[in-house]
């Protein structure tokens, strides 16, 4: 048993009972990645409150005093349940000056838990070491697993070629990555990249997995402070309703497709040289964040995974998490014998 929606206890089977809810305390080996622009206070405290655990995007919140807020801010609303801060190391996100200053400032405020990516996050480690953190360092395929167990990571999420936005230039399967990691790894792992149901929970479980990453399916969750018409959108997709662009400038990003990757794609496809700059005036974050605001989903870089074919309605994210039990606990009674 483990905590859960802040105090109250709840049995769960023991096959959840895993490295993840053990290190983190929640009651399900479910992690819900951190999400740009979307991860804040609200939605991170509905995780911690459904039994899993969430990380607010660090990058949402670039001036030190705004992210201090959504931190204590956080707390207050989780009332004692886990959470933690993502960290992505991309420079595009947070200055490599700046990168320092942010893991002191989660590491004050008394932050247990991180997840990092982006890039190595070797030079850091000692920062978050010290001061207790568990870190969870999210990559796109096994071999970069491989290294970040080698630096002291506690953790490593592996996010497969079906995630939405960035599933790296490998392009390796959640399947095939969980069967490799099970083989190299010695230290946790959890999957990532077209995770959205109970029965993917019990499949990565079985594969050696201690807990999975769930992203896209999480994205039509009524705490996610976007749009009703952009969270409607992903409810009306399907998992043919993605597209992979920015292949050029090694920098793949799956999306939901719209105006903008249809363009994007012409544009690469044209002229294979056309390098970031020529890019940048359509894929500019600022773009997509229009689309949380506005419900339009026509233009910008909309991360969406291949799961948006189990977006199939909005709803609270204790329901979503639930009903993702529910499946877990049928999968499990399909694979033992009647009695058991």
């Amino acid at each position: 048993m483990a905590p859960h929606g802040g105090g109250a206890v709840r049995v769960t089977d023991p096959v959840f009972d895993t490295p993840v809810t053990r290190a983190y305390g929640t009651r399900l080996p479910v992690v819900a990645g951190g999400l740009m622009w979307l991860a804040d206070a609200q939605y991170v405290s509905a995780a911690a409150r459904a039994g899993i655990i969430s990380f607010i995007t660090a990058a949402s919140f670039p001036e030190p005093d705004r992210l201090r807020a959504e931190i204590r801010t956080c707390r207050e609303l989780c009332g004692g349940a886990p959470f933690g801060v993502n960290v992505s190391m991309l420079p595009k996100l947070i200055q490599g000056e700046q990168t320092e200053q942010v893991f002191r400032l989660i590491a004050e405020e008394g932050v247990r838990f991180v997840e990092t990516s982006g890039r190595n996050p070797e030079a850091y480690m000692p920062i978050l070491k010290e001061a207790g953190i568990t870190v969870l360092h999210k990559v796109p395929s096994v071999r970069y697993a491989v290294k970040a167990q080698s630096v002291g990571v506690d953790m490593v999420s592996i996010v497969g070629a079906e995630c939405g936005g960035h599933p790296g230039m490998d392009m390796i399967g959640s399947m095939v990555n969980a069967a490799l990691a099970e083989r190299r790894l010695t230290i946790p792992f959890l999957i990532g990249g077209g995770i959205g149901t109970g029965s993917q929970l019990v499949a990565a479980l079985a594969m050696g997995a201690a807990g999975v990453v769930v992203g896209t399916r999480f994205l039509v969750a009524e705490e996610v402070s976007a749009h009703p018409n952009y969270k409607q959108a992903l409810v009306d997709a399907s998992e043919l309703d993605t597209a992979l662009t920015m292949q050029t400038v090694r920098n793949t990003i799956r999306t939901l497709r719209n105006e903008t990757t249809d363009l994007v794609s012409k544009l690469e496809t044209e002229n294979p040289e056309i390098g970031i700059a020529g890019l940048m005036p359509h894929v500019s974050g600022k773009i997509g964040r229009e689309a949380y605001r506005t419900g339009d989903v026509s233009r910008g870089m909309l991360s969406a995974g291949q799961s948006l074919g189990l977006t199939d309605r909005v709803e609270p994210l204790a329901d979503i998490v639930a009903g993702m039990e529910r499946e877990a606990m049928a999968a499990l009674a399909r694979l033992r014998p009647v009695g058991v």
